[in-house]
């Protein structure tokens, strides 16, 4: 499982048009499930994302978590952070795992999170969105759960 994670001002996704997911303070996560995830991946990964330490304090110091300064969180499925560039200029997506099984545990990444106490925005599964944010920082960082 791989998690971009990007501290965001505000972030958006929207869908034919429409809004979908909205959130103001907090992260937008891209979440990729790969073949061979676990749910012990999921429970990892959102524990992680949910006590990450990336926002600041009173002192300009990347010291309190999402929680602390009442966050929430866009989550935003990513089969393309599987990209495979081996070969060739097209990128393979082998390693991405079939959609009904990343359906499945995108869904259980985000309860996960709600279950932490945090507000989960959520993309459209398998839909062409368009994604809008304000990085903040910029602080961007790569949560895989090969690590």
């Amino acid at each position: 499982m791989k998690v971009l994670i990007q501290r965001v001002k505000k972030s958006r996704v929207i869908v034919e048009g429409k809004v979908v997911g909205e959130i103001d303070k907090g992260i937008l996560a891209l979440v990729g499930i790969g073949k061979g995830d676990t749910r012990e991946d999921i429970e990892r990964l959102s524990e992680k994302l949910a006590n990450l330490r990336i926002f600041e304090d009173e002192n300009g110091k990347m010291n309190l978590n999402i929680k602390q300064v009442n966050g929430k969180v866009l989550s935003v499925p990513q089969f393309t952070l599987y990209a495979d560039l081996r070969k060739g200029n097209r990128p393979g997506f082998d390693f991405s795992a079939p959609p009904d099984i990343a359906r499945d545990y995108w869904d259980q990444f985000n309860k996960f999170l709600e279950r932490q106490g945090l507000e989960v925005q959520k993309g459209v599964f398998g839909s062409h969105m368009e994604v809008e944010l304000i990085n903040d920082g910029p602080v961007t960082i790569n949560l895989d759960s090969s690590d």
